[in-house]
């Protein structure tokens, strides 16, 4: 079977997203597993290379159809608009504006069939915001750009797998937004991508709101009874596998040692701080629910040591790995 074509966008690029790139693309394994499109700016990345002691060559294309996988040299879509004397590990308008323009085009390359699926290094949502792009991240900006109305956060770790009900808002606010249809939705998305992933019957927890699953009430407003419980038991009705609402710190502890498949985060911080404990340098963010294949670094920006090279690469690493086990399998 051919190597997917995986579009790498460069993230920031004032923090170390073109390091771990350079880093990740060192490696002969990530090679064998797909063909690596990087979407960003060709004299930012043998910058990066020099830095972390990669100097590979990297070669700037104007069309993402001119790529030549058979060569030595990094392949890069070059967008042209980093300047040379760019710092790292600084916030500005300009970076944010080469993070929205690496994802816009990696969009667009996909959808023109010239890669099977995006990995995205991390972006500064301040940055983002200051070139006047209004979004919380890359999956609500995902999302705008693929004309999908609704999408879920995924987190996997080796040891954890997390969907999020809501993520980027308050938790008030998230407490109001989750109902029964959306529960249902999110647990729905984050089954078909266990089966597709190959889990025929995957077992699946759904964590409540509030300390002890609402202890019969006696906690919070019976938000478990009136908002989870319902799409818990409609999914249950369609054969799957499905438990809760149930306590989260029982829950994550169960699902830690591999009795879950994947478990239902209602917000947040409920499912992020899990994921990060247990794995952070290889946890991988999965956007489930668009017309394209998108995995991400569950890392940020990391401005404080940008520059430096010391920045890890296994998460990009796995990214790399998950996308091309989620991308067509009859990628051409």
């Amino acid at each position: 079977m051919t190597r997917p074509t995986i579009a790498i966008t460069m993230g920031d690029p004032a923090g170390i997203g073109p390091e771990v790139i350079m880093k990740a693309l060192a490696r002969p394994e990530v090679h064998a597993l797909c063909q690596p499109l990087v979407i960003g700016d060709a004299g930012r990345l043998r910058k990066a290379g020099r830095i972390v002691g990669a100097e590979m060559p990297v070669d700037a294309l104007t069309e993402a159809g001119a790529a030549n996988f058979a060569t030595a040299a990094i392949q890069c879509l070059d967008l042209a608009c980093v300047p040379d004397d760019l710092p790292f590990g600084q916030l500005s308008a300009v970076a944010g504006e080469t993070a929205y323009r690496c994802i816009e085009t990696a969009v667009q390359v996909v959808q023109a069939g010239q890669a099977q699926g995006i990995c995205t290094a991390p972006l500064s949502k301040e940055a983002l915001h200051a070139a006047g792009h209004r979004y919380p991240g890359h999956t609500e900006l995902l999302a705008h750009l693929t004309g999908t109305p609704e999408v879920s956060m995924m987190l996997v770790s080796p040891k954890l797998r997390v969907i999020h009900v809501t993520t980027h808002i308050g938790l008030i606010d998230a407490i109001a937004r989750i109902e029964p249809g959306l529960v249902e939705r999110v647990i729905a998305r984050g089954h078909a991508v266990l089966v597709k992933a190959g889990i025929a019957n995957p077992k699946i927890g759904v964590c409540a709101i509030n300390p002890h699953a609402g202890e019969g009430g006696l906690f919070g407003h019976n938000e478990e009874a009136e908002k989870i419980t319902p799409a818990v038991e409609a999914c249950r009705a369609k054969g799957w596998d499905v438990r809760g609402p149930l306590p989260a710190d029982t829950l994550f502890y169960l699902a830690g040692r591999g009795d879950y498949d994947m478990v239902v985060a209602m917000y947040h911080d409920q499912g992020h701080g899990p994921i990060k404990v247990l794995g952070l340098e290889e946890g991988v963010n999965i956007t489930v629910g668009l017309p394209v294949i998108r995995t991400s670094v569950d890392h940020g920006t990391a401005f404080d040591i940008a520059g430096t090279g010391i920045a890890d690469e296994r998460s990009l690493v796995e990214a790399l790995r998950q996308a091309v086990g989620l991308a067509p399998k009859s990628a051409a």
